[in-house]
């Protein structure tokens, strides 16, 4: 990344690669027409912050070049210092998935990042958990309007009696029954489900409430199948005794959690998931590089690191095949490339369904440039792993997660997956949270971090004005994950309560 000038100068463009011929402009308000740069380029129109200015000539048809890669073509002659809005941009062609380099540029081995340690709570199964959560997962949506009435009345009436419990959470889903149960994709809402109510946030003490007529039978989600873990709404006597019943059991199980403690365990017990929301054209060059160094001192400290997003890593997977740890991996990554390929197309939609508006005013002229960003916070470690939707990690290292774009679905996926601290990104903002997992913000820009003092955690905006490196955000990113992991710091969503509903990925057919 080079900075065209030093720290509180202004005007300030950032331009990604020496090859590039577009940058992104830095201040807060944008830049008028007739704005003057050190370099001599002069701002021939008003350019908003984070939107390109054009630094060469460009011919109608020739390469839009940013992170050294080609974003699209222009559309007409654009002039040097003009704005290039994402209507000049045409989109270019995707890499095909049948030539792409395999495990040809595996990354050597890094130095181990020896002695850093977590205070968590150890579970029978061998892993950890950041928080003591009693889980309640439901096997069908029919008993959600219970199960939250009976929630509700178990933080008033018993949670109180426990303070080693951090939460009681409902695992709510839309799944269950009206549904091609049998379908070839219904393994993945299925396993999604019962693999968040493995997730290492609940202690092994999770339990389940199911109507009694469902398809996906309760003893198909509760880890062992246990009857003693269930409660059918059709075989109780009425609402009161649905509650009673309910609250029985969860009490039982608050005096189990209870009695846990937090105890120091390694870094290599963390499963951390990363993700970006609300994107701009600030997150290919702040944050998510930041996170990208941070990803990286986890895996070298042996953790597990989850980033996803397919539909943000299609239009970059060239960058990603090479850095598979092995050709086995690399076709697994091309694999998950071309399911969603064909997902998309029975849906008669492709890739230019993304970005959203809120995307584009933030610079980002389409999903080709907001990928290259993306894929920036993989950092740069061998991708030792591959993970279909809804599946568990079982390895360490950095993996690759399949997941769609959405906030809420890859969350969901991501806790399926066992994470159990997230970090987000953002540069428009959002408030998104999990209830079962703490999440780490990160904003890509100065303004928003100011705006939302009490929603940021980490201010990356800091990269663009030369305040600080990409490496000095990425240990504070590290060191606040240790910090949130062990109970000593409150993210700013958790502090509000700020949690989002689950929403699974349920590309089956529903009856």
């Amino acid at each position: 990344m080079v900075l065209n000038l030093k720290q509180n100068q202004s005007p300030l463009y950032i331009k990604v690669n020496a090859n590039d011929n577009v940058a992104i402009i830095v201040n807060d308000r944008g830049l008028p027409a007739g704005t003057v740069f050190p370099c001599g380029l002069m701002l021939e129109e008003y350019v908003p912050q984070g939107h390109k200015v054009t630094l060469t000539d460009l011919k109608q048809g020739a390469a839009i070049v940013r992170y050294g890669e080609v974003i699209g073509y222009a559309d007409r002659q654009i002039n040097r210092g003009c704005w290039l809005q994402e209507t000049l941009v045409r989109m270019p062609a995707p890499p095909v998935l049948e030539d792409l380099p395999i495990a040809n540029r595996v990354p050597g081995p890094q130095p181990s990042l020896e002695g850093y340690t977590f205070e968590g709570y150890r579970n029978e199964d061998g892993s950890a958990g950041t928080k003591n959560i009693l889980g309640i997962t439901t096997s069908v949506q029919c008993v959600v309007g219970v199960l939250d009435y009976a929630v509700k009345r178990i933080k008033e009436d018993l949670l109180p009696k426990y303070p080693n419990v951090d939460d009681v959470v409902p695992l709510h889903h839309q799944y269950g029954c009206g549904v091609a149960i049998n379908a070839p994709d219904a393994v993945i809402p299925i396993r999604t489900i019962q693999n968040l109510a493995k997730h290492p946030n609940f202690g092994g003490e999770v339990m389940a409430v199911g109507l009694g007529c469902e398809k996906l039978l309760p003893a198909r989600i509760v880890p062992g199948g246990e009857p003693a873990n269930i409660i059918s709404l059709q075989d109780q006597q009425g609402f009161t005794n649905m509650i009673q019943s309910i609250m029985e059991m969860a009490e039982e199980r608050l005096i189990k959690l209870n009695s846990r403690t937090r105890v120091t365990c390694p870094v290599s017990d963390l499963v951390i998931g990363l993700q970006c929301g609300g994107s701009d054209a600030f997150s290919g060059v702040t944050a998510n590089p930041a996170v990208g160094y941070a990803a990286d001192l986890l895996v070298r400290a042996g953790a597990t690191v989850l980033f996803s997003e397919v539909t943000e890593v299609r239009d970059a997977i060239h960058l990603l095949t090479p850095r598979a740890i092995n050709e086995e991996v690399g076709h697994s990554l091309i694999h998950e490339m071309k399911w969603y390929d064909s997902y998309l197309q029975r849906g008669e939609a492709d890739r230019s369904a993304n970005p959203s508006p809120g995307n584009k005013k933030g610079g980002l002229s389409n999903v080709v440039e907001k990928s290259l960003g993306s894929v920036a916070k993989s950092g740069t470690s061998p991708i030792s792993g591959v993970l279909g939707p809804g599946e568990k990690a079982d390895q360490k290292g950095l993996l690759f997660a399949a997941t769609p774009a959405s906030d809420f679905v890859c969350g969901t996926l991501q806790l399926a997956a066992g994470m159990n601290v997230q970090v987000f990104t953002t540069g428009r903002g959002t408030p998104y949270g999990l209830a079962a997992a703490p999440v780490i913000k990160v904003s890509t820009r100065h303004s928003l971090s100011e705006q939302w003092g009490d929603l940021i955690d980490v201010n990356a905006g800091r990269i663009a004005t030369g305040e600080a490196s990409i490496e000095e955000i990425g240990w504070e990113i590290f060191r606040l994950i240790v910090d949130v992991a062990s109970g000593r710091k409150q993210t700013w969503a958790d502090h509000w309560g700020l949690h989002n509903d689950l929403c699974l990925f349920n590309p089956s057919p529903v009856t």
